[in-house]
C-alpha cells in the first residue's frame, strides 16, 4: 500500500445503503448502488481504468496492476510536459544525494485538486496535480518526493504491515486465554502501538527528506514551508466545512502527528545545514513548469462553483441554498451548511424499466418514509417525486428525478425541519435542470496562471483576479504562501486562478 504524506484526500464512503437515522457521516455516505461516475456501473464495483492510463496486454504484473489502480483512482493521468521535465530533473538529483542508491523512480501526475504524493516500492512516484499547485517553489516539490521515497528506503510499509500482525496476534491470543475484555484491550493498546509506530515514521521520513534535499542542493526549509502550506489548506478546508482543524482536536490515533510538530522538527534538521537562505529554492523555475495547469474539479466529473454544481458530460446542473460547501467526486457530490447542522447529496442510481419514481422512493433505501408525503411534479420539464422523512434526531426532504434511464437522488438532512428550511430544500431541487449544448461548451476547467506583481499591486488587488466564485483572498494566500500582512514585492511573480 502507497504511505501518503498526509494528503487531503476525503474519506472512502460507505459501502452500504443509505439509512436516515444514523449519524449525519452515514446517512450521507455514498451508497454502493449510487454513483456520478458517467461511465460506472451501478452496483458493487472496482474503478474502470481510464483510457489515460497506460495499457499493457496479457498478464498485469502485481505492480502494473497496482498502477493502473491507482491512476483510475486518482482520475486519471494529468499530463503536463514542462511539470514531468522539472520533476524528473529533481528525481535525479535526489538519487545522486540519497545514502543508499535506489532503482530509477518514475513521475506520474495524477489527475485530481486533491492534494496528496505517494512512492510504491515497484519505482512508481505519484503526485497529484493539487499538490503541484500548492508548493511554491522547486525545493518544496523536491522535499515531497524525498519523503515518500524514503518510506520505499526505509522499508515503513512492510515493516507497518509486520507490527500489524504481530498486534492482530496479541490481540487473538489475549481473547483465547483470557476473556474478551481482556482481548479487546489489548487490541485498544495495539491500535496506540500502531499509531505511534506510524506517527514516528512520518516524522522520520520528514528528516531523511530535508537531509536529502539539502545534498541535493536544495533549500532544507523547503520540507517546512510546504508543511506549513498543507497545515493551512487542512486548516481552511475543515473551517469552511465548519469543523476545527486537526491540530486543534489531536486524535490519539492519527496516523501522523501534527502539522506543528512535523513543521519544527524539520526546521530542526535543515539548521543542521545552515541558515535559512541557503540551497536552491528554483521558484522562478517551478512557476513556469505549473503555469497554466488545471485548478479545482475536471470538468469530466462536474465543476462546483460557489453554490453551483454543473455536470457536461451527465448534462445537467444544480444549485445548492445559501450558506452551502460543496464537495464534489466521481460518486456523489456532498455539501455541509452551518457546520453541519444541515447536509446534502446528490447521486444517481439505474432506475429499473418500468419503475415509478414514487415506487422507487419507497423501495426501503431511506428509512423513516412517510408515504403519506409522497408527491409527483414536473422539474424543468423532468419527472420528480419528492417525500419526507424521519428517524432519530435527523428530519430529511428527499426527492428522485428521471434523467434518461436514470433516477438522480437529492438529499437534504437538518435536524429541524421547519416550513422554513424546507422551502428552502424544495426551492434547491427545483433548480436540477437538463444543460443546454451551448452551456456544456461553455464549462472548462480553472487554470493557473502566473503574474507579476506591479508597483501599485496589493494582496487584495491580485486576489480579486482570482476567478473563484468566493473565498478569493483566504485562497490567494494560501496559493502562494503568504499572510494577510505580507507585503506584495513589485516583480515577483505569484499564482493565481483564471478561466
Amino acid at each position: 500500500m502507497p504511505l501518503s504524506m498526509a494528503g487531503l484526500s476525503s474519506s472512502p464512503f460507505m459501502r452500504t445503503p443509505l439509512r436516515a437515522g444514523l449519524a449525519l457521516a452515514l446517512a450521507l455516505a455514498l451508497s454502493a448502488c449510487a454513483t456520478l461516475d458517467p461511465d460506472g456501473q451501478q452496483g458493487e464495483k472496482t474503478a474502470p481504468v481510464l483510457p489515460t492510463a497506460p495499457q499493457t496486454s496479457g498478464f498485469d504484473t502485481p505492480s502494473s496492476a497496482e498502477h493502473k489502480r491507482l491512476v483510475s483512482q486518482f482520475g486519471g493521468e494529468y499530463r503536463a510536459p514542462g511539470a514531468e521535465t522539472l520533476l524528473n530533473q529533481v528525481l535525479a538529483k535526489l538519487a545522486a544525494a540519497e545514502d543508499t542508491p535506489t532503482k530509477a523512480y518514475r513521475v506520474t501526475i495524477l489527475n485530481t485538486p486533491v492534494v496528496n504524493a505517494f512512492a510504491l516500492p515497484s519505482g512508481n512516484l505519484y503526485i497529484t496535480r493539487g499538490l503541484l499547485a500548492l508548493a511554491n517553489d522547486t525545493a518544496e516539490v523536491a522535499a515531497v518526493m524525498a519523503h515518500e521515497i524514503s518510506h520505499v528506503t526505509a522499508r515503513h510499509a512492510s515493516q507497518r504491515a509486520e507490527r500489524e500482525r504481530t498486534e492482530a496476534l496479541k490481540s487473538r491470543v489475549a481473547t483465547a486465554i483470557q476473556s474478551r475484555t481482556r482481548g479487546e484491550e489489548v487490541q485498544a493498546d495495539g491500535r496506540l502501538s500502531l499509531a505511534s509506530f506510524s506517527r514516528q515514521q512520518e516524522l522520520e521520513a520528514d528528516q531523511i527528506g530535508v537531509r536529502t534535499i539539502a545534498r541535493a542542493g536544495f533549500d532544507p526549509y523547503g520540507g517546512s514551508r510546504f508543511l506549513a502550506s498543507l497545515g493551512r489548506s487542512t486548516s481552511m478546508r475543515a473551517s469552511l466545512l465548519g469543523g476545527k482543524p486537526r491540530e486543534e482536536t489531536p486524535d490519539i490515533l492519527s496516523t501522523h502527528p501534527s502539522t506543528p510538530e512535523r513543521i519544527t522538527r524539520a526546521i530542526s534538521v535543515a539548521r543542521q545545514f545552515g541558515a535559512p537562505g541557503i540551497g536552491e529554492t528554483g521558484r522562478e523555475a517551478w512557476l513556469k513548469a505549473i503555469e497554466g495547469i488545471d485548478f479545482g474539479d475536471d470538468p469530466a466529473e462536474g465543476v462546483v462553483r460557489g453554490r453551483r454544481f454543473a455536470h457536461p458530460k451527465l448534462g445537467f446542473a444544480f444549485e445548492a441554498p445559501e450558506r452551502f460547501i460543496l464537495e464534489n467526486s466521481a460518486k456523489a457530490l456532498l455539501g455541509l451548511a452551518d457546520g453541519g447542522a444541515e447536509a446534502l447529496r446528490l447521486d444517481s442510481v439505474a432506475l429499473p424499466a418500468g419503475t415509478t419514481l414514487e415506487t422507487y422512493l419507497t423501495a426501503g433505501w431511506i428509512e423513516g418514509l412517510k408515504q403519506s408525503s409522497i408527491e409527483t411534479r414536473t422539474i424543468n420539464g423532468l419527472q420528480a417525486a419528492l417525500a419526507t422523512a424521519r428517524s432519530g434526531d435527523w428530519s430529511f426532504r428527499v426527492a428522485t428525478i428521471r434523467f434518461g434511464t436514470d433516477a438522480y437522488r437529492l438529499i437534504f438532512a437538518t435536524r429541524n425541519l421547519t416550513p422554513a428550511v424546507d422551502r428552502r430544500f424544495i426551492d434547491a431541487i427545483e433548480t436540477f435542470r437538463r444543460l443546454p449544448t451551448d452551456e456544456i461548451g461553455r464549462i472548462k476547467p480553472l487554470r493557473l496562471a502566473i503574474v507579476t506583481a506591479r508597483a501599485t499591486d496589493t494582496i487584495e488587488s491580485l486576489a480579486s483576479r482570482m476567478a473563484l466564485a468566493e473565498h478569493q483572498l483566504e485562497n490567494f494566500l494560501l496559493l502562494n504562501g503568504l499572510e494577510k500582512t505580507s507585503a506584495i514585492a513589485t516583480g515577483r511573480q505569484y499564482k493565481i486562478v483564471i478561466e
